[in-house]
């Protein structure tokens, strides 16, 4: 997907809502276990239910990772629904990969090829040659990390070198790469106060911005500070979504979380215009 379609579908849905698919088999309704594959039927009772609300999803692939074999194949089975039913959808792998060029390329074969995901969140540590090779596929993006939701983040990313926090260096670097317009960053909701400097440094790129709902960072705030002419945000929600609910009515649950979100999406959309 390309982002004039990704726009068009913010548009059409006067939503910019991404709904992670952070799968537990400890968190999921228990009549699911009793399924061939409860990872999958939970998966695809939260997408039926939700998708005329959000315009992304984002499996964390360490969720999936954890259960080994039959993991990987409730990641598949995912994303194959998710681009066969609902190709309209934006996909995230949320895997936060990176390494050495050579291996960069093999993890963006793995999922933009293998998996055919349209995005990846890629750790920028390694720098230049591990990001660049998953610039080279067309239509696919990479979503780099610069300021992250957890507490953490402030142990480096926002440590200044010279008169430069390190985010703002990450940033700035990166737009320096080739194929950069392919390029997204991921940007904490709980962060939403650094968003004007960072606007300032990637005026128009699009921000995958996590930590709205369970972690507690402010839609409002995210939109007042983040949003561009082309909305530029893609607003992501787990726990609070899949998990609203567990019983046997957890995806009317989530279905309703999410409607509750796209509301307040379109009138953000409506209070900047753009819809």
């Amino acid at each position: 997907m390309n982002i004039a379609a990704l726009i068009a579908q913010i548009k059409k849905k006067q939503s910019f809502l991404c709904v992670g698919l952070d799968t537990d088999l400890d968190k999921i309704p228990k009549h699911l276990l009793r399924e061939e594959d409860p990872i999958f039927a939970f998966n695809k009772a939260i997408i039926d239910a939700t998708q005329a609300y959000c315009v992304a999803y984002k499996p964390n692939i360490a969720f999936y990772e954890a259960y080994g074999l039959e993991g990987w194949k409730a990641l598949e089975k995912t994303i194959g629904y998710l681009n066969t039913k609902y190709p309209e959808q934006f996909t995230i792998a949320d895997a936060k990969r990176g390494d050495i060029g050579n291996t960069s390329t093999r993890y963006a074969k793995a999922f933009f090829e293998t998996l055919n995901f349209d995005s990846i969140t890629i750790a920028p540590y390694m720098g230049k040659d591990s990001v660049e090779p998953f610039l080279e596929f067309e239509d696919k993006h990479a979503i780099l990390l610069a300021l992250t939701s957890n507490k953490g983040a402030f142990d480096f990313q926002t440590k200044r070198l010279k008169n430069e926090e390190l985010y703002k260096e990450v940033l700035a670097t990166a737009t320096t790469y080739k194929n950069a317009e392919r390029l997204m960053f991921v940007v904490g909701a709980t962060k939403a106060n650094y968003l004007t400097d960072i606007r300032k440094i990637v005026p128009n790129s699009f921000l995958l911005v996590p930590g709205v709902g369970a972690q507690g960072g402010s839609l409002k705030e995210v939109c007042t500070y983040g949003m561009t002419d082309n909305v530029g945000l893609l607003v992501n929600s787990s726990r609070g979504i899949i998990y609203a609910e567990n019983g046997n009515d957890f995806a009317q649950a989530a279905a309703a979380k999410a409607k509750a979100l796209q509301t307040e999406m379109k009138a953000e959309l409506k209070r900047a215009n753009l819809v």
